[in-house]
């Protein structure tokens, strides 16, 4: 439980930015004096430096150094966002946002190396999963309440990074592994226990972030575009907007909720493939919709399996090396799609329509059914492999 409460706690003051960040915008206008479009840009300019930072310092993530990132993020995130709120200049408040984008990138991928850590990775991601949704709903209901400036908004992400400080002990190390030793112990296991098929971990890896970005902005395209969408084609009203996106956070929740029970009983690959094209002709549906209840329903259904997939992917990851050197920078990458997806999503409407739009971001789904069902597969086999490797050198040893 403890070694939980910090990894799960850290990975959600690493994204607690991007959950805040409608709320970010109009702190930052009200603290700078400036428009939506600029607030908008130096919002996105700190999520792409927690992305950036995130990825850069993954491998570091994934072996001692891991507590070291952990703190120094969290460190920097409270210093910055704290500046930022208590500081009025305008140079603090530029500043201040920036240095705790970077800190939030330690956060992001010491947490996301740390799930790798604990044997049952599907299961473990629905516990992630529940605990983000569960602490960000909370807060994305109680900020409202107050305010939206700099003090409410920026200080509510400087309190929560300076809060899971305290837990960073429990943050589980990575696994002590002699690799120059290695070779030497498949040899006194000879015939029994091969070594860790390393070239192809690595393929599948990279070939997971890959398809987990394209994946980010096929998904969250949608997300971002899905107020304007729904008020034109289907009369969704602000209020009617508002149980769309409630209802999301719910169906995510009851998504961590089913994975947690499940586990790896299904596997993993079969799962995964099947919610990405579930998902991709929710997408598609979602455009041809035009009665407003139907378009929440739609919805609310899509961003269920949308949260379970996420779950799935990070699972994944977190399979392929117990080091957590894929599930570290994953949830950056993530970040970086993400971030760019209000722009890339407008483009694709300007381009191709609404209708237009959703297929594009269908078939996008469909094409990475592909990449994401063999990675899962590898993951899986991966996973058994290192499960059953130390029994057979016991039995050698003997």
């Amino acid at each position: 439980m403890p070694s939980a409460v910090a990894t799960f706690g850290i990975g959600i003051a690493g994204y607690l930015g991007v959950n805040l960040s409608p709320y970010m915008i109009a702190a930052a206008q009200s603290a700078l004096g400036v428009d939506v479009l600029t607030a908008s840009w130096l919002v996105t300019g700190t999520l792409l430096l927690t992305a950036v930072t995130g990825l850069a310092t993954a491998k570091l993530s994934a072996g001692p150094h891991r507590l070291l990132v952990a703190r120094v993020g969290l460190i920097m995130a409270a210093a910055g966002f704290g500046a930022a709120a208590l500081v009025p200049a305008p140079g603090v408040v530029v500043a201040g946002l920036l240095v705790g984008g970077v800190g939030a990138g330690g956060a992001v991928s010491s947490a996301g190396a740390a799930l790798a850590a604990f044997i049952d990775p599907d299961r473990v991601s629905g516990f992630s999963g529940l605990a983000n949704r569960a602490v960000i709903t909370v807060i994305l209901a109680l900020v409202p309440l107050l305010p939206l400036v700099p003090i409410s908004v920026f200080g509510t992400l400087a309190l929560f990074s300076a809060a899971v400080l305290f837990t960073s002990a429990w943050l589980p190390s990575a696994p002590v592994v002699d690799h120059a030793a290695a070779p030497a112990a498949d040899a006194a296991a000879s015939g029994l226990v091969g070594r860790r098929p390393a070239q192809a971990e690595t393929i599948a890896g990279f070939s997971l972030l890959v398809t987990f970005a394209l994946w980010a902005v096929s998904e969250d395209s949608l997300w971002a575009m899905a107020g304007v969408m729904g008020a034109e084609q289907a009369g969704l009203t602000p209020e009617g907007l508002g149980i769309a996106l409630s209802g999301a956070t719910a169906g995510g929740i009851v998504g961590a909720v089913l994975l947690m029970i499940v586990g790896n009983r299904l596997g993993r690959a079969m799962p995964l493939a099947t919610l990405l094209i579930a998902g991709g002709a929710l997408k598609i549906v979602e455009g041809f919709v035009t009665d407003p209840t139907v378009f929440i329903v739609v919805f609310i259904v899509w961003n269920t399996i949308y949260a379970i997939a996420f779950f799935y992917f990070v699972a994944t990851a977190a399979a392929l090396d117990a080091d957590g050197r894929w599930s570290g920078p994953l949830l950056a990458v993530y970040l970086v799609g993400s971030s760019l997806t209000p722009v890339i999503g407008a483009a694709l409407v300007e381009s191709f329509g609404y209708q237009g739009f959703v297929v594009a971001l269908g078939v996008a789904s469909f094409i990475l059914v592909v990449p994401a069902f063999l990675v899962a597969r590898i993951s899986s086999r991966l996973q058994r492999t290192e499960e059953a490797t130390p029994a057979v050198v016991e039995e050698v040893a003997a």
